[in-house]
């Protein structure tokens, strides 16, 4: 039986496990039957290790369940990242690893494949009774790699090559930089292994909002920023609740929209075979896979792009012929005398329509929108001002009327909604 071991040679296992127990959660050992009980505890014991202090449980009727609580306040680092720092890797990897560095310590240091070779085998494997198998053709691999991630660079003189470290930039000075970009931007992982490399941790940032979870996926939102850059094709797997099983889409990713209310990332992209574009959530992607460019990918974007001025989220409603379909919103708002902040928020909020002053103490807020549905959450904060509204979506406009005599009904309230 081999040793337990916080080293993780399938991130995208790790990432589900997180999904259905710590972010999306409250499940308990017994509720997943995607693998055995022997890898739910190996995984379990692995994710501990990183998350240990954050964790949390409950005990239920159905047993015991485990979710992450972090409080901002005590906690300034995302810890999900912990989790891209714990990559597997072999015996010959590592070992050739520190050999390569060993001999390239400085970027003044030049050699060719053949004077690294020598080294190799004369200096560094020669005592040992059992050596690696570190051939020509591996050590050439793995310098290809190093720079194909800028960490070597190549310089030919004549017909030799000669590999040297690039220089490596300081940025001690860039420590708050990066602190801030790592809590706040995508893949923000970046930064945080800056920081790791040579940046000094800040405590200069609390974050009232602090949205982590995000970091799980930022390896499926680097391939499509990649994709984007390229403005190629992909195939990705996504999951869906309704489904046991990912299903392969081929797609042409177009943007990233994040939302600043809960941090949640979603790509917009064209999905050929509806000959539509629409949203999938990046959580609930895996498996990128870059296929050739499309030289529909400039034309495709910049319909998205007008598109944007009828999305109130992320949502494109289509009737049952492929046509886009608008849904018309109207409300108006009583504001008393010196609340003119209000007028300012609703200016300040709105994303798409426009606000028309009918007298001294109304306005009015006017939309035709692809998705009524998700202007809801914002409409709310308007109550007990709303004097008149009017959906061309009579089912949506009659739930928010519903719900808000649900509350009353809750308050012991009589009102005519």
């Amino acid at each position: 039986m081999s040793a337990y071991s916080e080293l993780v040679k399938s991130f995208e296992r790790i990432r589900a496990y997180m999904r259905e127990f710590y972010v999306y959660g409250f499940k308990s050992r017994d509720d997943y039957n995607r693998k055995s009980a022997r890898s739910y505890d190996d995984e379990r014991r692995r994710m501990e290790s990183w998350l240990g202090e954050h964790m949390s449980f409950v005990r239920t009727p159905e047993g015991k369940n485990v979710f992450i609580s972090i409080d901002s306040r005590s906690s300034r680092h995302n810890p999900f990242y912990n989790a891209w720092k714990a990559k597997s890797f072999t015996d010959g990897d590592i070992t050739l690893h520190f050999i390569i560095f060993d001999i390239l310590y400085s970027p003044e240091v030049r050699y060719t494949l053949s004077d690294i070779m020598k080294m190799i085998d004369g200096e560094y494997l020669e005592g040992f009774s059992s050596p690696l198998m570190l051939d020509e053709s591996t050590v050439r691999k793995k310098l290809k790699e190093y720079c194909e991630e800028g960490i070597i660079t190549t310089e030919k003189q004549g017909r030799k090559v000669f590999y040297h470290r690039t220089e490596s930039p300081d940025i001690e000075a860039l420590g708050d930089v990066l602190d801030f970009y790592s809590e706040v931007a995508p893949c923000g992982v970046i930064g945080s292994f800056l920081l790791d490399k040579g940046g000094a941790h800040s405590e200069s940032f609390t974050f009232k909002h602090h949205y982590i979870t995000s970091a799980m996926d930022s390896g499926v939102l680097v391939g499509l920023l990649d994709a984007m850059q390229k403005k190629s094709v992909v195939t990705v797997s996504n999951l869906s609740r309704k489904c046991d099983e990912p299903r392969r889409n081929r797609i042409i990713p177009l943007r990233i929209f994040i939302s600043v209310q809960n941090g949640r990332q979603h790509l917009l992209a064209y999905q050929p075979d509806f000959d539509c574009i629409k949203s999938f959530r990046i959580d609930f992607l895996s498996d990128v896979r870059i296929e050739e460019p499309t030289p529909r990918f400039d034309e495709l974007r910049a319909q998205l792009d007008g598109m944007q001025s009828k999305m109130w989220g992320v949502n494109i409603k289509r009737s049952r012929h492929g046509e886009e379909k608008l849904e018309h919103v109207e409300f108006t708002v009583r504001v008393e005398s010196g609340e003119d902040y209000i007028v300012r928020r609703l200016e300040r909020e709105k994303r798409i329509g426009k606000i028309e002053r009918l007298d001294d103490f109304t306005y009015r807020f006017t939309a035709d929108v692809y998705e009524s549905n998700e202007m809801i959450p914002w409409l709310r904060t308007f109550i007990c001002r709303i004097t008149h509204m009017s959906f061309s979506n009579r089912t949506v406009e009659n739930l928010f009327k519903s719900d808000i005599k649900e509350m009353y009904r809750m308050y012991g309230i009589e009102a005519d909604v």
